[in-house]
């Protein structure tokens, strides 16, 4: 089946595995499968000593023609050393809109 925006979750894994040199990637698609709205998980050595904001501004970047192309990207991005950390202390990152389960969250679309 085709996505309604012509972006699918395996595309944007992908090219951010490529581009960013990625060791860890989920992306999850929250609009039902059509497309539309992404959440990430992304585990890069390029975000070691950037902001929040200048991580995302690197995804976005990596990203530009996609996000272009669907209505909403939420990316939580890690450096492998921050992951590793979230890991032992199982605080495994879960995709926005999800619960530590995995369950949609009240007022959510995912």
């Amino acid at each position: 089946m085709a996505e309604a925006s012509g972006v699918s979750a395996e595309a944007l894994k992908v090219k951010i595995t490529e581009l960013l040199n990625a060791s860890h990637v989920e992306i999850e698609d929250m609009s039902g499968g059509c497309g539309q709205a992404f959440s990430a998980v992304i585990v890069s050595p390029q975000f070691e000593k950037k902001t929040t904001l200048a991580r995302h501004r690197l995804v976005n970047g990596a990203l530009k023609a996609e996000i272009a192309a669907i209505h909403a990207w939420t990316p939580k991005c890690y450096t492998p050393e921050q992951w590793e950390k979230q890991k032992e202390d199982g605080k495994e990152a879960v995709a926005p809109g999800k619960n530590t389960t995995g369950e949609v969250v009240d007022g959510t679309t995912a």
